[in-house]
């Protein structure tokens, strides 16, 4: 917005833009779905535009209401800051923050903690309530009588005021951002600054359209191990491929249109096309070599159904138990009740024998698979 043409005579008049998508460290890592955003801005820099990566580190511990059905919990400053500590060594992986077109990294609280009272009212005064409350997910809430609390009003307004302070040309954001991004481009106007474009990125869902996201709890995090990475790309639908390419690898659009067009002629096995996603990514997260490895581990562990070359050696004291074993080894990434399910569902083998008891105790030197991708050794 306001329309392609827009941008695109900005484009031909040879203009160099600058553009900013900002990042509210909510979680230690980035995830897939911020690596479509940032493949754009990747495009972008290469063309020579100015690229700004904005960390959040102001507006995530207010917390983006966008889809939310009810409050978000509200994060310390320093929360936000240790979740924020590898984000740039993440987002490198597709931006270049050296070199002669340098992306740049700031955080918003170098400008939002210096505004007054006076200055948030000033502010505040060129938005009205019903401009906020017509959104979607407030609406919901009034119907079933869950609050709305007036920080969640005062988000939309924070994240404005960064387009105004950096004064872009342009702000990129998933498309579920709409509304926030908007509130950015009315308040430059209305501050006589200049007309910002919107760039809205399509989301990557799953099958059931679901976006694959911290919320929907499907997020493939940037900083995942490559074998576990993977393993979950592989664990994704047929029908994510093609977006998948489209979205977050760097390969060639003309590329990806070819496959999409083998691929529905029955021209590529989906299980080939997707091992090569899954390296695609894996490739960009960790490099080529972690994810020629990784391939291997999945070939391996799932598609033969081997334990792996190098198991993880999990200590246990004499007599502990299989779930205290399991729990060693999946640390705060799996709750108790969720390995428990495990068990019941029985996708737990001791040396190839399924396990029916997670108070079973544990002989040195026994080797655990945990659903299709997780091996251990005791130790």
């Amino acid at each position: 917005m306001p329309g392609k043409k827009f941008l695109a005579e900005a484009l031909a008049a040879g203009r160099r833009l600058k553009l900013y998508c900002g990042f509210d460290p909510s979680a230690s890592s980035l995830h897939i779905g911020n690596a479509i955003l940032l493949n754009k801005l990747r495009q972008f820099q290469a063309l020579g535009h100015e690229v700004v990566f904005l960390v959040g580190d102001f507006t995530g511990m207010i917390g983006d209401p966008t889809d939310k059905t009810s409050v978000r919990r509200q994060l310390t400053r320093e929360q936000v800051l240790a979740n924020a500590k590898h984000y740039q060594r993440q987002a490198g992986v597709y931006l270049n923050f050296g070199g002669k077109n340098p992306a740049r990294l700031l955080y918003n609280s170098q400008w939002q903690d210096k505004l007054t009272f006076r200055d948030l009212i000033g502010l505040s005064s060129h938005f009205t309530v019903q401009q906020m409350i017509q959104r979607d997910m407030f609406q919901e809430r009034l119907q079933v009588e869950r609050p709305i609390y007036l920080h969640e009003f005062l988000y939309p307004l924070a994240q404005a005021y960064d387009s105004v302070v950096l004064d872009v040309d342009m702000e990129i954001g998933g498309n579920d951002q709409m509304f926030n991004m908007l509130c950015g481009r009315d308040l430059m106007r209305a501050l006589g600054k200049k007309d910002k474009s919107v760039l809205m990125m399509k989301l990557l869902t799953d099958a059931g359209g679901a976006k694959m996201g911290k919320t929907a709890g499907n997020a493939v995090f940037l900083d995942t191990p490559a074998n576990d990475m993977y393993g979950l790309i592989m664990s994704w639908s047929d029908e994510v491929m093609i977006p998948a390419f489209e979205l977050v690898t760097t390969m060639p659009w003309p590329e990806v249109i070819g496959l999409a067009k083998k691929l529905s002629k029955g021209g590529l096995n989906p299980r080939d096309l997707k091992m090569r996603l899954a390296r695609e990514i894996t490739g960009l997260a960790h490099g080529q070599t972690a994810a020629q490895a990784a391939e291997e581990h999945f070939a391996r562990t799932v598609q033969r159904k081997e334990a792996p070359a190098k198991l993880r050696l999990v200590k246990l004291k004499d007599g502990e138990t299989l779930l205290a074993a399991l729990v060693n080894y999946f640390g705060s990434t799996k709750s108790k009740s969720a390995l428990r399910r495990l068990i019941e569902q029985g996708a737990v083998t001791i040396d190839d024998v399924k396990a029916n008891n997670f108070n079973v105790k544990l002989k040195a030197g026994s080797i655990i698979k945990a659903g299709k991708r997780d091996w251990f050794k005791v130790g």
